[in-house]
Formats: C-alpha cells, sequence, structure tokens
C-alpha cells in the first residue's frame, strides 16, 4: 500500500511542480508532463517498471476524451463531416501507410514487418493533439475540424489493423509459440473463438446495443439518478456507463475508444450532456496527464543513447514524410494556407496507438523485440516534440498570415449558443421562447429533472445540470456567450452565480431576474448588467387595466402607469443607495423605512398632480386624431 501510496505521490508532484512552469512558459500542459515524465523517470530514476502498467491503465483517459468528444458532436454534424471524415480522413491514412511501407521495404525490411510498420506510424496522437486544440482555442477553426476528422478516421482505422496485424505473422516466429489471436495473451473475449461471420453478427450486436442504450435507457436512468439529488451518484452513473461500454468494446474486439466516441454521439441531444461533461472531465484531464507523464517516464535512455542517431534520424523522417502528405491533402481539400498549417503540423506525429499496435504486434510475433523498442522511442520523442511544432504555428507562421491578412471567411464559431439561460421556469422559458423565435440559438440549463422532461415534452432542447458549477459554466460556453440570464428560483443561488459570473467572464453581458426589492439590491451589488422584478411589470400592467375598468381613459391609464415607473425608477436608486450604506444587520433600518414612506408622499403626488392636469380634464385630448389627418403635412408629389 506505501508504495502505491508513494508512487502516486511522485507523478502528482511531478505534475504539479512541471505543468504550472510550462504553461507560465508558453508551453502548454502536455509538454509539461511530458517533461515531470522524464524528470521522475529517466533522469531521476523516482519510478521504473510499473510505468508500463500505469499507462495502460491511464490510456483510458483517452477513452473519455473521444466520449467527451462524442458529446459535442451531434449526429447531424457528424453526417456533415463524412466528407472529411472518409475522404481525407481515408487518404491521409493510406497515403501515410504506403509511404512508410515503402520505406521499409527499401530499408530492407520484410513485406510484412514493412506493412505493420507503416499502418502503426500512419496514426497520430488523439490525446495531445485535442488537448493542445482545448488548451489553445483551436478546435473550432477550419484547420481543428480538419484534423478532429482525421483523428476521428484514424481511431475508426484501428479496428481493421488489429485484425489484420495477426495475420501478418512471421514465419520465423511460428516456432515461438505461434501467434496469439485476439484477446489470446491473457484478455477476455467473447469473439476469439468465433466464426468470420459470427464475429460480424456480434460486433454489429455491440454497436447496436451502444446506440440503444445510450438513446433509449439512459435518459430514464439519468433521470432517475439526477431525481435523488445526489451528486455523486450521477457521477457513479457516468462512469459506469463508459467504462461499461469499454469494456463492451473491449470483450468484441473493437476499439474502447470509438466505442464511447459513439455513445458520446447518441448522447449529444440528451438534456443531460452538460452535467456529463463536467462529471467526467476531472477524470479525463486526471487519466490524460497520468499518461503524458508515463509517454516521458517510459522513454527507454540507454536504448536511445545506443541508437541515438538511428532514433533522431528515425522520427526527423516519419514526422517529416507525414507532414509532407498532410501538406498536400491540405491543398487538395482547399484548406486556408495558416489553417494548412494547422492541420499539418498538428498530425505530424505518431500517436498513443501505436504503443498498444507495437505491444500487439510483438505479442503477434509480427515484429522482432528489438525493432519494437527503436519504434516506441519513436513514437514517444515525436509526441514529445509536438507541442514545440504548436509554438512555432503560434509564434511563426500564424503572425505571418495575420499580417499579411489572409484572405477568406472567418471561422464560423458555433459551438456555443450566444446566449445561456439559467433556469427553464416560467420566467426562463419566455426569454428562451422570445429568442429562439428570433432565431438565437440559446443554452438552457435547469437542475430539476422533471422540468427537463417538460421542455423537452413541447420539443424545447434544456440540459440539465446546476449552473452554479464553475466547471458547468466552462462547459456549457460561457466564455464564448455573450448574454447570461440569471433566472433560477433559489435567491441566494442567483446572487453567488452573478457574482462569479462577473468575476470569471467579465465582459459578459449578465441579465437577472430579482424576486423582490431586496432580491433586485443584491443582484446589482453583485455586478448584474441588467435587473427586472419578476412581478413588477405584470403588477402594473394590471394595475392600468383595473384603472381603465374604473373608467380611466385608457391614454391616461397608460400615462399614469408611466409616470409610476419612472417615479419608482428614481425612487429605486435611492433607496440602493441607502441599502448599501448600511451593514447587512441594518440595511432595512429607521433611515431605510423612512426615505421609503418619502418617496411614497411624493408618489401619491405626482399622481395627484397628474390626475389634475388641465390638459387631462378632456377626454376629447385624448382622442386619437382622425384616420388620414397628417395627409395635409404631405408634400405635393412633383
Amino acid at each position: 500500500m506505501t508504495a502505491y501510496l508513494l508512487n502516486a505521490f511522485i507523478y502528482l508532484s511531478a505534475a504539479v511542480i512541471a505543468v504550472p512552469l510550462a504553461k507560465r512558459l508558453g508551453l502548454g500542459s502536455v509538454l509539461g508532463y511530458l517533461v515531470a515524465g522524464v524528470a521522475i523517470g529517466p533522469v531521476l530514476g523516482l519510478v521504473g517498471s510499473e510505468t508500463t502498467e500505469i499507462q495502460h491503465v491511464a490510456e483510458f483517459g483517452v477513452v473519455m476524451m473521444l466520449f467527451l468528444v462524442g458529446l459535442e458532436l451531434e449526429p447531424r454534424m457528424l453526417w456533415n463531416m463524412r466528407h472529411r471524415l472518409l475522404g481525407l480522413g481515408g487518404l491521409q491514412v493510406a497515403g501515410t501507410a504506403t509511404a512508410f511501407y515503402g520505406a521499409a521495404l527499401l530499408a530492407g525490411l520484410d513485406w510484412r514487418m514493412a506493412l505493420t510498420v507503416g499502418l502503426i506510424l500512419s496514426l497520430s496522437s488523439t490525446a495531445i493533439v485535442l488537448q493542445t486544440f482545448s488548451e489553445k482555442g483551436l478546435a473550432p477553426t477550419q484547420g481543428g475540424r480538419t484534423a478532429f476528422s482525421v483523428l476521428l478516421f484514424q481511431d475508426i482505422a484501428v479496428i481493421p489493423m488489429l485484425a489484420l496485424i495477426p495475420l501478418l505473422v512471421m514465419p520465423g516466429y511460428v516456432g515461438d509459440g505461434g501467434a496469439e489471436q485476439g484477446g489470446g495473451h491473457g484478455e477476455l473475449s467473447l469473439v476469439s473463438h468465433l466464426s468470420g461471420w459470427a464475429y460480424a453478427l456480434v460486433v454489429v450486436g455491440a454497436v447496436v446495443a451502444v446506440i440503444a442504450v445510450g438513446h433509449f435507457l439512459s435518459r430514464p436512468l439519468f433521470r432517475f439518478v439526477a431525481g435523488t439529488g445526489l451528486r455523486e451518484a450521477f457521477t457513479a452513473t457516468a462512469l459506469a456507463l463508459v467504462i461499461g461500454i469499454a469494456v463492451l468494446m473491449s470483450l468484441v474486439g473493437l476499439s474502447p475508444a470509438l466505442g464511447t466516441f459513439l455513445a458520446g454521439v447518441v448522447l449529444a441531444t440528451s438534456e443531460f450532456r452538460h452535467e456529463l461533461e463536467t462529471d467526467i472531465e476531472p477524470f479525463k484531464g486526471l487519466l490524460l496527464g497520468l499518461f503524458f507523464i508515463t509517454v516521458g517516464a517510459g522513454i527507454q535512455f540507454p536504448v536511445l543513447s545506443e541508437n541515438l542517431g538511428l532514433v533522431l534520424g528515425l522520427t526527423a523522417g516519419v514526422m517529416f514524410i507525414k507532414a509532407a502528405i498532410l501538406f498536400v491533402l491540405a491543398l487538395l481539400f482547399k484548406t486556408r494556407l495558416s489553417d494548412g498549417w494547422l492541420f499539418t503540423l498538428s498530425l505530424a506525429q505518431a500517436g498513443e496507438f501505436g504503443f498498444v499496435l507495437l505491444s500487439y504486434s510483438s505479442q503477434n510475433h509480427v515484429l522482432p523485440a528489438d525493432l519494437v523498442s527503436i519504434l516506441s522511442l519513436v513514437v514517444a520523442l515525436s509526441m514529445f516534440l509536438t507541442p514545440l511544432l504548436f509554438i512555432l504555428y503560434e509564434m511563426i507562421i500564424l503572425p505571418r498570415y495575420q499580417d499579411n491578412s489572409e484572405q477568406g471567411e472567418p471561422d464560423e464559431i458555433d459551438k456555443w449558443g450566444p446566449v445561456i439561460i439559467a433556469g427553464s421556469g416560467r420566467f426562463g422559458q419566455i426569454v428562451n421562447r422570445l429568442l429562439r423565435a428570433n432565431d438565437i440559438r440559446t443554452v438552457l440549463l435547469d437542475r430539476e429533472p422533471a422540468q427537463i422532461e417538460n421542455m423537452r415534452q413541447i420539443k424545447i432542447r434544456s440540459f440539465y445540470g446546476d449552473a452554479t458549477r464553475p466547471d458547468l459554466l466552462h462547459s456549457a460556453g460561457a466564455g464564448q456567450a455573450r448574454v447570461f440570464v440569471v433566472a433560477i428560483d433559489d435567491r441566494d443561488q442567483a446572487v453567488a452565480l452573478v457574482t462569479h459570473l462577473k468575476h470569471a467572464y467579465p465582459e459578459l453581458f449578465v441579465l437577472a431576474r430579482a424576486y423582490d426589492r431586496g432580491h433586485h439590491y443584491s443582484l446589482r451589488d453583485a455586478g448584474a448588467d441588467y435587473i427586472v422584478n419578476e412581478t413588477y411589470h405584470s403588477a402594473l400592467a394590471l394595475g392600468a387595466e383595473a384603472l381603465q375598468k374604473l373608467g380611466v381613459h385608457p391614454f391616461r391609464a397608460e400615462k399614469l402607469r408611466v409616470a409610476f415607473d419612472l417615479q419608482e425608477h428614481d425612487g429605486r436608486e435611492l433607496l440602493y443607495e441607502k441599502w448599501r450604506a448600511k451593514s447587512d444587520g441594518e440595511r432595512y433600518g429607521t433611515g431605510y423605512q423612512e426615505l421609503y414612506i418619502q418617496l411614497e408622499e411624493a408618489l401619491s403626488g405626482i399622481m395627484q398632480s397628474d390626475r389634475d392636469d388641465r390638459h387631462s380634464r378632456s377626454e376629447r385630448g385624448w382622442t386619437p386624431p382622425p384616420k388620414g389627418y397628417s395627409d395635409a403635412f404631405k408634400e405635393p408629389e412633383p
């Protein structure tokens, strides 16, 4: 137990020291994690043989990341990406694999080994690229979307690669034990002994099961769990869903990352999407960070020192060849030059699935151990250098194109709505309806599952989640939104939410609903830009209607209502200043009450003077002019 705790302390301490330093230097968190791994592994020797085992666990961070990515993609959006997904992604994998296959043949490798090497090196690092895109805000750009399409296709391509590699067994190695088929090296499998047709049916059934669970069963389950009000129960349910899908995919020989991505896409339209994001995000971030540390710690310096020239040359060659192919594809698909460079540099590395396929190839006796060691170093070093390529893009390439004012339409950032509404009650619903009727996208949040379900029944999209949580606000796109409407029922939480919003997002315009005068003051003191009392305008409208029913002319009733509103506004300012000047215990003391009485007397005087105005004694003075009276004022046509 002590040994596990000590290792955990070492890994966490390395991350705590290295990552903030890397971020402060503008190097990004990924490079910080990699440097931390190198420091505690090859340099200081604080961690050792357990690194590989930890890496297998940390790889689950990639699975969680793909689930979160899927949550951001509705099926319609995924369908719209099909041309880039299949066309660009397919050409990248095929072209890169072919190029490395040819290079390996020229190096004297057997065609089976050459093909395996080509397939492995055709993949890029989903973890590093998407993490960096998220940190630097590059995901919504054209280059970011294009890179994501290719990464998604690569993750899909891992499945046939896993099926193909055992068929490339080197005859010379069969005598050492024979090729072990998928799942035959200690892992559970439901398909290891099935025929081809049976295997295909099981795979299709597993995919259908994931879609069915995500679409039909997840919502009632999450609704039931959310009804308990226990956040930890919801978190446990979210983790169980992701882990369960990953296990199912592994049992049928598919990529767990692909399975969870598919589940994420199915749940992208769910009202629980944002809550799922915020619950899974911390685990994803921690495991991904741990994975990057293990990559750095796993660099074998003795092997590197013995083959320094070879490893560095291969790494440079791999990154150059991939970059050249990617740049050509960017030109073929008419990508803007600045985005083309982003696409090229972001994917010019080997990926984390390379470690999996290298280990798998060794276990199936396709690649010898010495070649696997060399290629593992190449994969690790290319991943290590990727953050430096992002720095190159940001500091040298991007400013060049910005200075030259590159032509083309700006990237359409449509990931979030410009308006976030917290609270889907009677007040928030009306605001949401008005905005949506004017084609303004909104993100509607509410913490009551029953209310969410009621909204869905009338085809109004809303999302389950506690808007007072900072992580949920980030997930809902508060950093990209322009307007935030606070319409939650809890008064104290509403004030706390406004305070946080104005502190964390000072440029965000915050509109808030107040229940009464005191709540109005608290919201204003918290920094709300515009506040309206919930019943104020409706009460004024009803009062004006009552005056009409009592015989007051409609125009006079409207004038009285406006005069009341103006006096109330002026008085509210005075009362707020009196309220603010006192401490909490004395804010409604004698001074405040006296001022309130004075303002009410002044209001009565204003109303009385308006009623006694000589210009209002004749109803005819308020009668609208006859139709067409303004024609006399028109200039004659030439």
